[in-house]
């Protein structure tokens, strides 16, 4: 018998494997979940059908493999994605081997713990997953789940289809160009029906048609294609078969429409010829940037408001009315300095008559350099994705651009320079490109060249070149060779293509994503990055200035005038108003403070806030009638209530003001296996000898910080106590210094009940009359040590000789004090931006930026709900607030309820407010209800949302 005749029954036994290959999955997955179960000795009663699932899944896994290996070989399956799943399935089948074997190892006990098991069951697991998703993408097409997302939804446009068919099937012949649009319109059909089974990744029938080369050649049974004669040629026979007949292209139910099968026709009775010219399968916004003439005859002044009086005369809508005052200066306030005015500042500019107040106001806050830069910062920190904690600052493998990037908003650099400086970096500012370098094995698109390909697309260019670096975007038309043509700028060796991690053997062309402003190519990284900067900032890039136009038209207006702001090929809601701003943007020297200026000089920026009922009218078919309502950012409302309670935070990651002053902490040394360790809890001593000569001296200072508590004494004498290192205490000293020899003696305590870390903090300066300065501060020059020292160890007689040397430890464990200085006595708390991520402004919304994040969610959540209700650390930030303000205004209800809402929502209290809350602060646990009074302020809408 021919050997060949058997091919059928391996066929059948192949087409078995999707029913098999559902048996491991079930088993594996429930296998594992019922293993939790029983971890830490409990529900042992589970174990014999844990093992049972175990050794079941184990062979169904190896049977599945055997039959998709003969699905592969006997049927019409080929190409890298097959056998990327075939390889991950065998693998699946490998491990559950294994961790049968030692699952039957520990049963009989020859291993004393279910541990070595446990791990080879999740690793196995984990692959399974892998290889299921592998295997949905062959089944139903690489994008079968991002398809689905609201921003991929409609994407293809069949009206298109209609109106080419429309324009050609008439005519007796077609120019080069029709041939041209006939062809891209049949490969964008193609793309959109056909790719899921028939491209290079997975070739069904040896057939691929997403190349030139594929079409032409055909598949197992021919071509496919007759020019000039659709009745004989394959394919137009099959996408013409009735939806149910056997043969019928493409099956699963998704027959092609009339129109398109029409296109089809057409195009091989007209030769079926091919362009050369890209597919373009998704809408594309046109490059160039050019500034459209303002409507005229309208009566408005502003050139914003001329392009949406048009708008608003085209959608037949009236001018919405402008905000109060009020309501304008807390709005112009959060959005340019990101806090509260103060009230004295609300009652002047209500009281103001001047016409021109809220320009001169605008003018007046984007001067204030420092807190505009520190509210700002959060926004670029999103965009950059910098920031000063996280996933590769340990190892080294992240750099942040915190420095630079500050000092260039406090000048109001040039946009154009900035993005420059990102590109080609300085030192300073090559962290952003360099992106984060993930130790261990990583995938391919997460290579640092990678990385900065994708952030530059994603926060420069509103391009997703993320999906691209895997395999051809489902979203846009990038495809992988331009992706990684575009990573290649910033390799120092050639780059080899991968497709979903597996190498394809092409080597990747340096290029720019848009090769039309010019050419990137050149000898070395450096040469290209200069090119690619130069190339990215031409005015003719209008994508890159259409980009941050739209961010900072959502920034303030809670939409963009594109949205998804990333996805900058989709339709403008108004396309004149994003040319035109972006425009002037670029004619008026990339102002970032005159963008700013211009939107909010509008009368558009000042209308009332609308409010959508759900997030889907954002998305589709939005109408503008007005900025839309906000909710505070995580660092807004922290900085809130710092300026109405308490601070939120003490401590900056980064501190811009800092005088120069040492930041030292120092402890006792402690030692344990010939190494320095973490200190134990209990109590350690210090002292600090120096000396004075015979100047007179004008003031002396000290400021102080202990983790965890501390007494001091200046030359034998208590000065101060603390128990809390947030705060810096600021002491008096100059009466207690003397001529000659000086002691600074301090007893510290270490809390806790293991060792951790623990230091002091201390600087003193001495002024004299000549103007000269002495600074003492705390360094690894003091003495220091654990054993209770004798009476009088706090004066200078006494003999410190045995003691030994402080260590230094540093900064590392605590962040920069913002009251640790001379010149600056009223600063108070730390702006939410400078500080390191923390758990409250995560919950709030804050991202961690280890990826770029452009945008912020703006629905509550019930986490966030918690934190506020119920949050140890919101709630101790309200006790501090409530014990300040009873010392401040004691029994003075009235003055606590008015300046809370003064300070809180910018205006009086209504009678029927002041009487609920004159009521609640009627108890004998005042300061428990002055804490409900904050709270129940901070929770407010009126409080939480800019309107």
């Amino acid at each position: 018998m021919d050997i060949n005749s058997w091919d059928w029954i391996f066929q059948l036994l192949g087409r078995l494997h999707p029913l098999v290959v559902h048996f491991p999955i079930g088993l594996l997955v429930v296998a594992l979940f019922l293993e939790f179960l029983t971890l830490g000795g409990k529900r042992q009663g589970l174990r014999e059908g844990i093992n049972w699932m175990v050794f079941l899944g184990a062979a169904f896994a190896v049977l599945a493999a055997v039959l998709g290996w003969l699905l592969r070989t006997h049927d019409d399956y080929e190409g890298d994605l097959v056998m990327f799943h075939q390889n991950v399935g065998i693998a699946t089948a490998v491990l559950a081997i294994v961790t049968g074997f030692l699952l039957r190892t520990t049963l009989k006990g020859r291993l004393a713990t279910y541990l070595y098991y446990r791990f080879g069951l999740f690793a196995t697991v984990l692959v399974l997953v892998v290889a299921g998703h592998l295997g949905a993408n062959l089944t139903h097409g690489e994008d079968y789940l991002t398809s689905v997302l609201p921003h991929n939804q409609d994407a293809y446009d069949n009206e298109r289809t209609k109106v080419l068919l429309a324009e050609l099937k008439g005519l007796d012949s077609l120019s080069e160009t029709q041939q041209e649009d006939l062809n891209l319109g049949v490969r964008a059909i193609l793309a959109h029906n056909c790719y899921q089974c028939h491209s290079e990744n997975k070739q069904k029938g040896d057939l691929v048609l997403d190349n030139k080369r594929g079409v032409y050649q055909g598949g197992k049974s021919g071509p496919i294609i007759v020019e000039g004669r659709p009745e004989e040629s394959e394919m137009f026979i099959r996408v013409s078969l009735p939806p149910d007949h056997d043969d019928v292209m493409p099956k699963k139910g998704k027959v092609l429409k009339d129109s398109e099968i029409k296109l089809i026709e057409l195009w091989i009775k007209n030769g079926a010829k091919w362009s050369d010219g890209a597919l373009k399968i998704f809408p594309e916004a046109e490059l160039a940037l050019s500034q459209p003439e303002l409507p005229k005859g309208s009566l408005e002044n502003h050139p914003i408001d001329k392009i949406m009086d048009s708008y608003f005369k085209e959608k037949k809508i009236k001018w919405p009315e402008v905000v109060d005052d009020r309501t304008f200066i807390r709005r112009a306030y959060l959005d340019i300095l990101g806090l509260l005015p103060e009230p004295l500042k609300i009652d002047q500019f209500v009281s103001n008559g001047d016409k021109g107040k809220r320009a001169k106001l605008i003018d007046e806050l984007l001067a204030d350099k420092h807190n505009y830069t520190q509210h700002w910062l959060s926004f670029w920190n999103d965009i950059l994705r910098n920031d000063y904690s996280g996933p590769g600052f340990i190892t080294g493998g992240r750099k942040q651009i915190t420095d630079w990037l500050y000092k260039s908003l406090m000048e109001n650099k040039r946009y154009d320079v900035m993005v420059k400086e990102l590109i080609n970096p300085t030192e300073a500012s090559e962290g952003f490109i360099k992106g984060i370098k993930w130790r261990g094995l990583v995938n391919a698109s997460q290579r640092t060249e990678m990385q900065a390909a994708q952030n530059i697309g994603q926060s420069l260019m509103g391009v997703n070149v993320k999906c691209a670096s895997c395999h051809n975007s489902f979203v846009s038309n990038l495809t992988l060779e331009q992706s990684y043509g575009f990573a290649s700028i910033f390799a120092d060796s050639i780059l080899e293509l991968n497709r979903c991690d597996m190498p394809i053997g092409k080597m990747a062309e340096v290029n720019f994503l848009y090769p039309e402003l010019g050419s990137v190519e050149a000898e070395n990284v450096k040469e290209r990055l200069l090119l690619l900067s130069e190339v990215m900032v031409k005015p003719e890039n209008g994508r890159l200035y259409r980009t941050i136009t739209n961010r900072f038209w959502k920034r303030f207006m809670g939409r963009g005038i594109v949205e998804p702001v990333d996805e900058m090929d989709n339709e403008p809601w108004n396309a004149d108003l994003l040319d035109w701003l972006a425009a002037d943007f670029v004619n008026y020297g990339y102002d970032i403070k005159g963008l700013m200026k211009m939107i909010m000089t509008s009368k558009s920026y000042q209308l009332e806030t609308t409010r959508m009922e759900n997030q889907e009218d954002l998305q589709k078919g939005y109408v503008f009638k007005g900025p839309i309502l906000r909710r505070l950012s995580a660092e807004q409302f922290s900085d809130a209530v710092s300026q109405v309670v308490a601070p939120m935070y003490y401590a900056a990651a980064y501190d811009p003001k800092n005088e120069g002053l040492p930041y030292n902490r120092i402890w006792h040394r402690e030692i344990k296996f010939d190494r320095d360790v973490l200190p134990e809890p209990g109590k350690r001593y210090f002292r600090k000898s120096f000396n004075l000569d015979d100047n007179k001296i004008l003031a002396a200072k000290a400021l102080i910080s202990v983790d965890h508590s501390y007494t001091l004494y200046l030359n034998g004498k208590k000065i101060s106590e603390g128990s809390d290192w947030r705060k810096v205490d600021r002491l008096e000293v100059t009466d207690e210094l003397v001529k000659g020899e000086n002691i600074v003696a301090i007893e510290g305590n270490n809390e806790g009940t293991i060792a951790n870390p623990a230091g002091i903090l201390f600087a003193m300066k001495i002024q004299y009359d000549d103007g000269t300065e002495l600074l003492v501060t705390s360094n690894d020059k003091w003495k220091s040590t654990d054993q209770q020292p004798e009476k009088g160890w706090v004066t200078a007689k006494f003999d410190d000789g045995s003691w030994q040397g402080a260590r230094n430890y540093g900064s590392s464990n605590w962040d920069k004090l913002v009251n640790f200085t001379f010149d600056n006595p009223e600063r108070e708390f730390a702006r939410a931006s400078l500080v390191k991520q923390h758990p409250f402004m995560k919950v709030m919304g804050r991202p961690t930026r280890e990826n770029v994040a452009t945008t912020r969610d703006e629905q509550a959540t019930l986490l966030q709900a918690l934190e506020l209700t119920n949050g140890e650390y919101f709630n101790g930030v309200l006790k501090e607030g409530a014990e300040e303000w009873l010392k401040k205004y004691g029994d003075r209800n009235e003055d606590i309820v008015l300046n809370l809402y003064q300070k809180t929502l910018g205006r009086n209290p209504t009678d029927k407010e002041r009487g609920i809350m004159l009521s609640a602060l009627q108890t004998n646990e005042k300061e428990e209800a002055l804490q409900d009074l904050f709270w129940s302020m901070f929770i407010s809408p009126e409080f939480q949302f800019i309107y």
